[in-house]
């Protein structure tokens, strides 16, 4: 940065004429709408715990909608739902209106979202599920408004004011909705027991997807796997090690049972015994470690990072041997 560029550097927190500081204008916001969502979490009642039972036994989808912001709020609300186990979709309110209501069926439920209660467009969406008997949860700052009135379930927004100095864009509403969103999702989510491996087949790429990728997806197995017998002679095991290119070989019982491992360091500590000539039970390393083939990858990381080693047998909690991970496949599966 120049000095000319520096020159022209103003603090941001000044505070002139009475005028609050940018910044001190972020916290109010920040304050308010914490202050709203502390208020939101001690409001959660039976209807919150309604919803989520009613919510967990959908057979079809769970359609989410709203205008305007709240539209913007509730195409989050159904992603998330949908990345979390219950299948959802946004559907416009305007378009509903215009054939998009043929999407809702009577396996489904509605989550309509208004925080006055009084849009306009939500009114084809509230008949449509009245008529059909389809499940309309509302979410709203108004119990009494003509969607609170017409829902089967209403989750009633606390009373808080907007962020905005004038009262009127919808900041604490729509971050109060938002939040109560995650909260149903979340909920349905324990309630629905849906665990890791759900999880990953819904997010399988970014760093999401690679945090809960399993060790078996991306270990070797089979004839890749450099193994070896306790009576075998050292020099048949080299060639083993040689060909496979692991830099170790698994020692495993006639059962199939990992007795071992053979590693450089173990051929270095015995060239003076007439190392060719010498057993792999002779030579191996006991009760090595390993690790199961359902466990997340970056556990295996984890160990080989510890240990400073690169490999990494995969056996089960008997102690049979399923496969071999190297750090490398950690690379390509971009975990390490």
């Amino acid at each position: 940065m120049t000095h000319s560029a520096r020159s022209n550097l103003r603090p941001i927190a000044a505070n002139t004429g009475g005028k609050p500081s940018i910044v001190q204008a972020g916290q109010a916001v920040l304050t308010a709408e914490s202050a709203a969502l502390a208020e939101l979490a001690k409001s959660l009642g039976q209807d919150f715990a309604a919803a989520v039972t009613t919510l967990s036994k959908v057979t079809g989808r769970v359609i989410v909608s709203g205008m305007g912001k709240s539209g913007h709020v509730g195409n989050k609300i159904a992603a998330t739902l949908a990345s979390t186990g219950t299948p959802a979709q946004f559907v416009h309110p305007a378009e509903a209106s215009h054939g998009d209501l043929g999407m809702i069926t009577k396996n489904d439920a509605v989550i309509a979202i208004s925080n006055s209660g009084e849009t306009a467009e939500l009114s084809d969406l509230i008949v449509y599920c009245k008529r059909f008997q389809i499940l309309l949860i509302a979410i709203t700052k108004n119990s009494t408004s003509a969607l609170g009135s017409a829902a089967d379930i209403c989750l009633t927004l606390p009373t808080a004011p907007e962020a905005c100095p004038m009262g009127l864009a919808p900041t604490t509403s729509t971050t109060m909705t938002l939040a109560l969103g995650d909260a149903l999702a979340v909920a349905l989510l324990e309630e629905k027991g849906f665990g890791a491996d759900q999880f990953r087949q819904f997010h399988p790429g970014g760093k999401l997807g690679q945090r809960l990728l399993k060790i078996e997806a991306i270990m070797h197995h089979g004839a890749e796997v450099p193994i070896a017998k306790p009576t075998d002679i050292m020099s048949d095991v080299l060639l083993i090690m040689t060909a496979k290119r692991f830099g170790t070989v698994g020692i495993v019982n006639p059962s199939g049972q990992l007795m071992g491992i053979i590693t450089d360091g173990d051929l270095r500590r015995h060239m003076q015994d007439d190392l060719l000539h010498l057993t792999a039970a002779e030579v191996m390393t006991k009760n090595p470690i390993t690790i199961t083939p359902d466990s997340l990858a970056v556990s295996a990381l984890a160990i080989m990072q510890e240990k400073s080693i690169t490999c990494l047998f995969v056996a089960d909690q008997a102690a049979q041997l399923r496969g071999i991970v190297h750090i490398h496949d950690l690379l390509r599966a971009g975990v390490a």
